[in-house]
Parts: C-alpha cells; sequence; structure tokens
C-alpha cells in the first residue's frame, strides 16, 4: 500500500471510534463500510467468524461484541432503531483476521489494530506484506514442487531447479549468495531476501508451474531450462527498471519478523484486558 492510502484509511478508523462506558470501540455497521464490506449479511458471518476465535482464545464474547441499538433515519424526519454491535479495539482485530485479506482495507485493519500511531502502521504493512510475499511463495513453490514430481523430477531435483534458478535471478550460486548476504547455511534464501525479491522468485516460479504444464514438459533438463529462462526474464525486467537483486541489501529474519507480530497480537489482548 502507498503511504498516502495509508494515511487517508488511519484518518477514517480514526474519526469512526467512539467511547462506550469508558471503553474504546468502533460501531459494526461502520466498520462494515471501512472495510469494504457492501452486504451486512456478507459482513455478519466475518463477525460470527471473529466471536468464535475470540471464544477460543478464552474471551468472554460479550465483552467484545455487545449488542448495541442505534437510531438511523428512514425520511420525513423520522427514525427507527438498528441493531449494531460495540466492537472492542480487540474485536476489530479479530474480524480483520477473519476477514478478506485480498482487500486493502482489511491488510491495513490488522495492522492498524494493533497500534495509534500512524508511522508505526505503515512499518507494520510493510512487514505483514513481507511475511505474507514469504507464503506466498512456499506456497507457489509447494505446488510447483507437485508438478514436477508427476514429470519425473524428485525432490533432489527440484532442490537443483531452484538453485539454477536464482543463480540465475541473482547472477551468484546459491553458497555465494548465502556469504554475501550472511545467510545460515541451513535456512532458505528467501527467507532473508527484501519483499521485491521474493516476489521476483514467486513470479518466475509461477511462470515455470504454468509453462511446464502447457508446454507439458517432461524430466529435469528441459524444466532446469524453463525455469532459468523464466528467472533471466524476470531478472530482465527488474534491470530495466533499476533494479539488481543482488545489490538489493538483505531484510530482517522472516522467522523473527513473524514471531514479533504474532507477539502483538498478545499484546493487544493484555491491553483490551486492562483497559476492562
Amino acid at each position: 500500500m502507498k503511504s498516502d492510502e495509508i494515511k487517508n484509511l488511519f484518518t477514517l478508523f480514526e474519526a469512526a471510534a467512539s467511547e462506550l462506558e469508558g471503553v474504546e470501540c468502533w460501531s459494526a455497521r461502520e466498520l462494515q463500510e471501512l472495510l469494504g464490506y457492501s452486504k451486512w449479511e456478507n459482513f455478519e458471518k466475518v463477525i460470527l467468524k471473529a466471536k468464535d476465535a475470540c471464544k477460543t482464545a478464552g474471551e468472554l464474547i460479550e465483552n467484545h461484541f455487545p449488542d448495541v441499538r442505534k437510531m438511523v433515519e428512514i425520511g420525513s424526519k423520522s427514525e427507527r432503531p438498528l441493531e449494531d454491535i460495540a466492537l472492542t479495539r480487540y474485536a476489530c482485530y479479530l474480524i480483520a483476521q477473519n476477514g478478506d485479506s485480498r482487500k486493502e482495507e482489511i491488510a491495513f485493519a490488522q495492522n492498524y489494530f494493533q497500534t495509534r500511531k500512524a508511522e508505526v502502521v505503515e512499518a507494520r504493512i510493510l512487514e505483514y506484506e513481507r511475511v505474507k510475499a514469504r507464503e506466498k511463495l512456499s506456497q507457489t513453490e509447494k505446488q510447483l514442487s507437485g508438478i514436477l514430481y508427476e514429470r519425473g523430477v524428485d525432490s533432489l531435483g527440484f532442490a537443483v531447479i531452484r538453485s539454477k534458478g536464482d543463480q540465475a535471478l541473482f547472477r551468484l550460486n546459491t553458497h555465494t549468495l548465502k556469504r554475501k548476504f550472511g545467510i545460515p547455511d541451513n535456512r532458505p534464501i528467501a527467507d532473508f531476501l527484501p519483499t521485491i525479491s521474493i516476489k521476483a522468485k514467486d513470479l518466475a516460479a509461477e511462470m515455470t508451474g504454468l509453462n511446464v504444464q502447457n508446454k507439458d514438459l517432461k524430466g529435469q533438463s528441459s524444466i532446469e531450462k524453463e525455469h532459468v529462462d523464466n528467472n533471466l526474464a524476470v531478472r530482465e525486467m527488474l534491470t530495466k527498471r533499476g533494479i539488481t537483486p543482488e545489490n538489493l541489501s538483505p531484510a530482517e529474519d522472516v522467522k523473527k519478523l513473524q514471531r514479533k507480530l504474532d507477539g502483538d497480537e498478545k499484546k493487544l489482548l493484555k491491553s483490551s484486558k486492562n483497559k476492562k
């Protein structure tokens, strides 16, 4: 997400916050709109999942999802009551965790409800996007491994193909690349790559998986050439835009980053308990 988009969403989410009996909360009806859900029925399903997660965490649902009513205008200066839910910060976070992760608003909310500073939210979103990119690469490589196995390539052959692809993308072999980036020998390179490099590897792997099937390639030799060619194509695209993959700085261990994000969730729950 771009910085101005993050700041705009931050302002909207801050403006929607209110207080109920001394506890900061958000209206479920308003949060529905903020998170990009056009129908209450669809959003209600997400709320039910969030309530289940709240119960699983050992929390009382009524402490975080109390039912309330609000008056809404229906024309001619008349009003009618509308069922609503007052959501604590923790409840909002659980809703974001169970929402449609393809929505930018959901990605923002997952990070917003763990902090109140705009600059921290922006930094967290960058960390979140990197973790998600790494998860996506793992899924792509797992799928590619399955495709290649059906075409005569075992796990050892897949490791060789992946290594050759990395060498084409970074112009360095695996050992040299790990030494350059200070990556432990027993850890995957992707765990320490910046987000753009992770996504580059993912794109090349996606291309290989698609072309292996479309071209009906079989055997390690032909598939290895395909994967190398795809990585070279991705590298060319990057370098034309002034991005040289091997010259980018390594990033923080993605596993450490994931533990940090998980730890923030526990802090949020502890904070919500202290404010009751």
